[in-house]
């Protein structure tokens, strides 16, 4: 018999799994702090890693006292075996879930994650606990490794907003301060070369040669003056004299080209803030869900709620025209409401 055929055929229903659907690897990338960490499960397991972390600096310099360490050995070998156990397994979980990060980098099964292995926090992460497993394979002096576990305290580099803004302006500023070394680095050797010309037949034994001579310069340059290297020669003592005084404006160029990038980073956060309210703007109020968004960004610009009210204020007082309609936005948030 001949197949027949169905007039009205029922369409097939193609079933599309969500973007960012609740997967075990998901749930896991967000309890991780992915996601933002405005919920209260992240802000516990943030604040028990940070405690953690503290914690380890805290064991170390403690183990670092001899009678401490004879008393209390097994104590802060213990704490360390449950602190790598952690660390470890934080490694790993974010090493699982970097597949899930917003970046397309990121999103290859195999070489996204190895693009997050040689990220900076994620060679932290590694520095962290690896030190542990070298001692297990590798005959090492159990005093660098309790040292190195110092290296932990970077890890709060992930939760701390200030080392995130410097991390910025370091990177906004990475030419002038590169200039401003390598005039560090001329005044250093230009210095330790004359005192060493001047010096030399006066202390053969003190400023033996120009290497030796760099740590008079280093530490006139730095206006510590420790007193171990002083110049009696005429000419020595007008080079030190001179040294000192230049040092105070070469730690001052610094200094001055990170306090202005660290002024225009925040600014452009503000900007960037200004941006994301006056497009809540846009229909005339904040509504809650438009409230949440404007939170994270916050908490990501790494703005205080004072500044950000600020903003939040002058937007509406002082509206911008609209981008699309080049009307002003004229509007108030759900709260003034």
């Amino acid at each position: 018999m001949p197949a027949t055929i169905n007039p009205h055929p029922r369409p097939r229903v193609q079933h599309h799994r969500p973007r960012h659907a609740r997967t075990a690897r998901r749930t896991v990338y967000h309890m991780l702090g992915g996601e933002g960490h405005d919920d209260r499960l992240v802000k516990v397991i943030d604040w028990f890693l940070i405690v953690m972390i503290v914690l380890n600096v805290i064991a170390v310099v403690l183990e670092s006292m001899e009678h401490l360490a004879i008393a209390h050995g097994p104590a802060f070998h213990v704490f360390d075996l449950f602190s790598v156990a952690v660390f470890s397994v934080e490694y790993l979980l974010r090493l699982w879930t970097a597949v899930e990060m917003d970046e397309p980098r990121y999103r290859h099964p195999v070489w996204g994650r190895l693009r997050w292995m040689v990220s900076p926090m994620a060679i932290v992460d590694l520095l962290s606990v690896l030190p542990f497993y070298l001692g297990m394979f590798v005959e090492m002096d159990l005093r660098a490794i309790r040292v190195l576990r110092v290296l932990r305290v970077f890890k709060l580099g992930r939760y701390s907003m200030a080392i995130n803004v410097m991390v910025a302006v370091a990177r906004q500023e990475a030419r002038a301060i590169g200039a401003v070394l390598f005039v560090i680095a001329v005044v250093l050797v230009f210095t330790s070369a004359l005192m060493y010309l001047f010096e030399h037949r006066a202390q053969p034994h003190v400023f033996a040669d120009i290497p030796t001579s760099m740590w008079w310069s280093v530490v006139t340059l730095t206006t510590l003056g420790y007193g171990d290297m002083v110049p009696i020669t005429p000419l020595g003592r007008l080079l030190g004299g001179l040294t000192a005084v230049l040092g105070i404006g070469m730690i001052a160029l610094p200094t001055g080209v990170l306090a202005s990038g660290f002024s225009e980073q925040m600014r452009m956060r503000r900007e960037e803030y200004r941006e994301a309210v006056e497009r809540a703007l846009e229909d005339g109020a904040i509504t809650k869900r438009e409230r949440r968004l404007l939170d994270d960004t916050r908490l990501r610009l790494g703005l205080s709620e004072e500044e950000a009210s600020l903003v939040l204020e002058d937007a509406v007082r002082h509206p911008h025209p609209c981008p699309h309609c080049g009307k002003t936005i004229h509007g108030h948030s759900d709260s003034e409401a």
